[in-house]
């Protein structure tokens, strides 16, 4: 592989990332509201039909349905830019880690892979991290609440008013934590890719039997890859989601007031909700992310698919 192809694939991977971002967000923002207010919660017990009496207040209180898209400018922002981040970060990690292997065509342990996605997630993380904090405080007020910021822009200058470049860092602790999200996923996705295929002759109409060729892959369809990407999601979320509710309520307006920090928001939440606390909001994350992430990876991989075929027709 030329730099330029090389250069030519880290562009598309990147696009890629961006186009799937912008496209799961524009799609399932409304869920991504519901989920943020209930991670913030703390004054009612997490149990069924707390989203639908969020969803019934936002509805009544809040101005119909276009307050199911309150905070959608940072969320845009930080989903495609984040998406593209990870995908150019994971990739090229991954190309590094196999030449340092002396072999491009190597099937990458799981080691590997939670190595190349927890690299790829820490990068992403700092980098987007002040998103996330205007995101989740436009998210978890009304428009009306007062000090609730009217726009993106708004809520950079009161921020760096009132905390300086520090307050576009809180929440940074438990989202770096929260990289093993990523890379469980990850990790899960790839290997779960070449056990679907070695265990699914029906994949591919063509191609040797892959159990001892690990530089081979049959060629996974979309509905496999749909069904490969959730295993791998789900599992990932419920591993790990506790440290999405620690990230939303330490990005709170008032988060400085309740939380000394990390340790103190675990043992609040554990003392006056108890374990479920830590998991409010699951439910609308689980409805929302398999969507997002079936999105994802379909445009992912369908990219990488056609690249070499459009690469091809370009040189012809």
């Amino acid at each position: 592989m030329t730099d330029k192809d090389a250069l030519s694939l880290s562009f598309v991977e990147t696009v890629a990332g961006f186009t799937a971002g912008v496209v799961s967000t524009l799609c399932l923002h409304p869920l991504d509201l519901v989920k943020t207010r209930l991670q913030v919660d703390r004054t009612s017990s997490s149990r069924l039909g707390g989203s639908y009496l969020v969803i019934r207040r936002i509805w009544h209180n809040e101005g119909g349905i276009a307050a199911f898209y309150r905070g959608l400018a940072p969320n845009l922002v930080g989903n495609s830019t984040s998406w593209a981040l990870y995908f150019l970060c994971y990739s090229n990690t991954k190309d590094y880690l196999r030449k340092l292997h002396g072999s491009q065509n190597r099937e990458l342990s799981s080691l590997n892979y939670f190595l190349a996605s927890g690299t790829a997630g820490v990068l992403t993380s700092i980098l987007t991290n002040p998103i996330w904090v205007i995101k989740t405080r436009m998210l978890s007020t009304s428009s009306h609440t007062p000090g609730a910021y009217r726009s993106l822009t708004a809520g950079i200058q009161q921020i760096y008013r009132s905390d300086g470049v520090l307050g576009f860092y809180r929440g940074l602790f438990p989202a770096l934590f929260g990289v093993s999200h990523g890379a469980l996923q990850f990790m899960a996705y790839e290997k779960l890719k070449v056990f679907w295929a070695q265990r699914n002759p029906l994949s591919t109409p063509q191609g040797p039997d892959l159990r001892n060729r690990p530089d081979q892959h049959r060629k996974l369809g979309n509905l496999d890859l749909f069904v490969v990407s959730s295993v791998a999601k789900v599992f990932a979320g419920c591993v790990t989601y506790p440290y999405q509710v620690l990230r939303s309520r330490l990005q709170m307006h008032d988060a400085h007031l309740i939380y000394r920090g990390v340790t103190d928001a675990v043992r609040q939440i554990w003392a006056q909700e108890g374990i479920t606390g830590f998991y409010k909001g699951l439910g609308p994350n689980i409805i929302r992310v398999l969507p997002s992430t079936w999105v994802t990876f379909l445009v992912y991989e369908n990219t990488k698919a056609y690249l070499p075929q459009l690469a091809g027709k370009r040189a012809a």
